[in-house]
C-alpha cells in the first residue's frame, strides 16, 4: 500500500518551470510529504505544464489521460503556464483532480490538502534549498514578461514582470551554491530584471553582487541580445570564467518584415550589430539562439534573410521551432500562413546549419584548454564547459567536480581527461 503523502512530478518546458517545480517540492516536503522518482510509486502527481506551443498543451494532457489509465488511484493534479492560459479546459478533463492556474507552490501543497494529501498550515516560503534534479542549480530572479511579442502565449499566463529583491537572490544563491557548483540565471525575461525595484537596479548589478558574496559559477538563461548591456559584457569578459562565456540570445526571425509581425522591438541590424561587438569582446563563447520557423508572412526571401544572417553569425547551437498558433494571441489572426511541409524543411535547413556551425566551433576549441563542471550520474557522467560544450571524460570524476582540462576531439565527439586525483 503506498504511502498517502508520496509525491511525483513532472515538468514540461524551461528552466523557469523547473525552478517553479522544486519550490513547488519544497513546500510540500515541508508539510510532510515524499517525493518519489516515479507514478508507481506516488499517490499523487503534480504536472507543471507549459504553453509555448499548441504541442506542449497537448503533451501535458496526453500525459494526464496517460497516468489515469495506467494509475486509476492516482490524484492528478495540474499546475503552470498551460494551466494558466487555458484553465477552463483543465478543470473540464475528469482525469484531473486538482487544478492551480499558475505556479504558486503555496497553491499547489492547498490542492493537495484538499485531497488530504498534505497537512494545513500556513505557506512556508523561504529560499529554495536545492534543485533535486541535477547538478546545476536554477536560480529564478524575475518572472512575468512586459513585453507584446505577438505570438506568446507564455507572456499571458505570467503576467507583467515582477523582480525578486537582490538580498534575497543572493541568500537563495548561498544556499544553492553549498549543493550546486553551477547556478543559471533564470526567469521569463531577465534583461528587464531590476526595472520595476526601487531603487532601480540591473541584472548586471545583480550577477556581480552573487559573485562577489558566492563561490560557484553562474551561467545566464536566455536573454534578448539588444539587452546584453555594457556593464554586463564587462562582467563577462573579466569574470575569469565565474560568468560563464554563453549567451542564449533569441533570434525568432532575421527579417525585418516578420520581426514586425512578430512585435519584436529591434531589427534585424541592431541585433547583428550587438552580437559582433559581444564576440569582438568575448572571444571564444557559446552562442545559442531560438528561432521561429513558418510565420505568418514569412516567403522565400524573408526565410532566405534569416538563413544568411544565421550563416553570418557566431552560433555554437540552435533552438528551431516551426511556428505554432496559440488561440488568444495576435499572431492567431495573422493571414498568410505558411504550410506545414514548408515550415518543415526550413526547419531541416536551419537545424543543419545549426549543427554543422556547432562542429566547427568544436573543432576549434579542440587542443584548448576548458573550465568543466562534471554532470551526470554513474557511467553517464560528463563535462559541461563554460562556453556550453559537452565532452566525454576520460578517467574517474565524480559529479559536481569542477577542473581545468584540454579538450580534445575523438571519433567525432569532443573528449576532456579528468584530472588525476592528489596523492596525500
Amino acid at each position: 500500500m503506498r504511502d498517502t503523502s508520496t509525491v511525483w512530478f513532472h515538468t514540461f518546458g524551461c528552466k523557469a518551470n523547473q525552478y517553479d517545480t522544486e519550490r513547488m517540492r519544497q513546500e510540500l516536503e515541508g508539510r510532510g510529504a515524499r517525493t518519489v522518482a516515479s507514478p508507481e510509486e506516488a499517490t499523487v502527481a503534480v504536472i507543471n505544464t507549459c504553453t509555448v506551443t499548441n504541442q506542449a498543451d497537448a503533451n501535458a494532457r496526453h500525459l494526464v489521460r496517460r497516468l489515469r489509465r495506467r494509475y486509476p488511484d492516482l490524484k492528478i493534479v495540474t499546475a503552470g503556464c498551460s494551466t494558466a492560459f487555458r484553465e477552463a479546459s483543465y478543470r473540464a478533463m475528469p482525469e484531473v483532480d486538482g487544478v492551480v492556474a499558475g505556479h504558486d507552490p503555496g497553491l499547489v501543497a492547498g490542492q493537495l490538502v484538499k485531497l488530504r494529501l498534505a497537512s494545513a498550515g500556513p505557506v512556508l516560503g523561504g529560499v529554495l534549498e536545492r534543485n533535486q534534479r541535477g547538478t546545476r542549480g536554477w536560480l529564478k530572479v524575475q518572472d512575468g514578461c512586459d513585453r507584446k511579442c505577438s505570438f506568446c502565449a507564455t507572456r499571458i499566463a505570467r503576467g507583467a514582470s515582477i523582480s525578486r529583491e537582490p538580498a534575497e537572490v543572493v541568500a537563495e544563491a548561498k544556499r544553492l551554491a553549498a549543493v550546486h557548483p553551477e547556478l543559471v540565471i533564470t526567469g521569463i525575461h531577465i534583461g528587464h530584471y531590476g526595472h520595476d525595484l526601487e531603487p532601480r537596479t540591473t541584472l548586471a548589478a545583480l550577477c556581480a553582487e552573487i559573485l562577489e558574496h558566492v563561490e560557484v559559477r553562474l551561467r545566464l538563461s536566455s536573454i534578448e541580445a539588444t539587452e546584453v548591456d555594457d556593464a554586463l559584457l564587462s562582467l563577462l569578459a573579466s569574470s575569469g570564467g565565474q560568468l560563464a562565456p554563453h549567451l542564449h540570445v533569441p533570434l525568432q526571425s532575421g527579417s525585418d518584415r516578420v520581426l514586425q509581425l512578430m512585435r519584436r522591438w529591434h531589427t534585424r541590424e541592431a541585433y547583428r550589430s550587438r552580437v559582433f561587438e559581444i564576440a569582438d569582446r568575448l572571444g571564444d563563447f557559446g552562442l545559442g539562439a531560438d528561432i521561429i520557423v513558418g510565420f505568418p508572412g514569412e516567403g522565400d526571401q524573408e526565410f532566405e534573410e534569416t538563413r544568411s544572417l544565421v550563416a553570418e553569425l557566431p552560433y555554437t547551437y540552435l533552438h528551431v521551432f516551426p511556428y505554432s498558433v496559440r488561440d488568444g494571441t495576435a499572431a492567431a489572426s495573422l493571414p498568410d500562413r505558411v504550410p506545414g511541409d514548408v515550415a518543415a524543411e526550413r526547419s531541416r535547413t536551419l537545424r543543419d546549419l545549426g549543427v554543422t556551425k556547432g562542429i566547427a566551433y568544436e573543432v576549434s576549441r579542440a587542443g584548448t584548454v576548458a573550465d568543466l563542471i562534471a554532470e551526470g550520474s554513474g557511467d553517464r557522467v560528463a563535462g559541461v564547459t563554460g562556453d556550453y560544450l559537452r565532452a566525454d571524460l576520460v578517467g574517474p570524476v565524480a559529479s559536481g567536480a569542477r577542473f581545468a582540462a584540454v579538450l580534445h576531439r575523438k571519433n567525432g565527439r569532443l573528449v576532456a581527461e579528468a584530472p588525476a586525483p592528489a596523492v596525500n
